[in-house]
C-alpha cells in the first residue's frame, strides 16, 4: 500500500498535526461508522452525535494509541459503544421506541463490525489504486461505473466508439497491477478457497 495511504503512516502524521492525513483517516473511516450506527437502528440526528463523540475521542486518544495500525479496530469498538450507550439514552427519553433484543446488542454486532473495518479498508485500497490511473483511465471508468452508454462515453470524452472496450481493458489492467490492490485481491481469493474446503 503507498506509504501516503498506510492506516499507520496517516496516524503517525496526523499526530504530528497534518490535517491531511487526519482528512484521509475520516474519509477512510466515516462510512464504517455510519454503517456501524446504521446497524444499531440510529437516526440521522443519533448517528451525527455518535460520529462527532467518536472522532473527539479519536483526537484525544490519537497520541496513546499503541497500535496505529488497528485505527480502524479501535474506531468500530468505539463506535459500537457509543451506539449503544446512545440506544440507551434514547430508550429511557422514549418509551415508545422498541426495547434491545438479542439481535441487536452489542456482542451480536462483531461479525458486522468486523466486514465494515474490512470493507472499509478495501474501499480505501480501491481509491488509491484508482488515484494513481491517469486521468483518462479515471474519467473513462467512472463513467462505465455509472453505466453511460458508449455513445455518450464517446461524445464527452472524444473517443471512438470502438475503442472503448480495449480502453477500458487497458485501465483495469494498470488497477489491477497496483501492488496493494493485487495483494488485496489475492488475500480475498485464498480466504474464498479456504472457505470452500470447509
Amino acid at each position: 500500500m503507498p506509504e501516503d495511504f498506510a492506516v499507520d503512516a496517516l496516524v503517525i502524521r496526523a499526530r504530528a498535526g497534518d490535517q491531511g492525513a487526519w482528512d484521509r483517516l475520516v474519509e477512510r473511516y466515516a462510512p464504517m461508522l455510519w454503517s456501524i450506527c446504521r446497524a444499531y437502528g440510529l437516526d440521522r440526528r443519533d448517528i451525527d452525535d455518535v460520529a462527532q463523540h467518536v472522532w473527539m475521542r479519536a483526537v484525544e486518544h490519537l497520541s496513546r494509541l499503541r497500535a496505529p495500525e488497528r485505527l480502524g479496530s479501535w474506531l468500530a469498538t468505539t463506535t459500537k459503544r457509543e451506539c449503544v450507550r446512545v440506544r440507551r439514552a434514547r430508550r429511557r427519553l422514549d418509551t415508545a421506541e422498541y426495547p434491545l433484543d438479542a439481535a441487536t446488542t452489542a456482542d451480536d454486532q462483531g461479525d458486522d463490525i468486523t466486514r465494515a473495518v474490512e470493507e472499509a479498508e478495501r474501499n480505501a485500497v480501491l481509491r488509491a489504486a484508482f488515484a494513481e490511473l491517469s486521468p483518462g483511465c479515471q474519467r473513462l471508468l467512472s463513467l462505465l461505473m455509472l453505466e453511460v452508454s458508449y455513445t455518450e462515453i464517446s461524445a464527452r470524452l472524444g473517443m471512438a466508439v470502438g475503442s472503448i472496450g480495449p480502453t477500458r481493458s487497458r485501465c483495469l489492467a494498470r488497477l489491477r497491477a497496483d501492488a496493494a490492490l493485487s495483494a488485496l485481491m489475492r488475500a480475498d481469493m485464498e480466504v474464498r478457497e479456504g472457505d470452500s474446503h470447509v
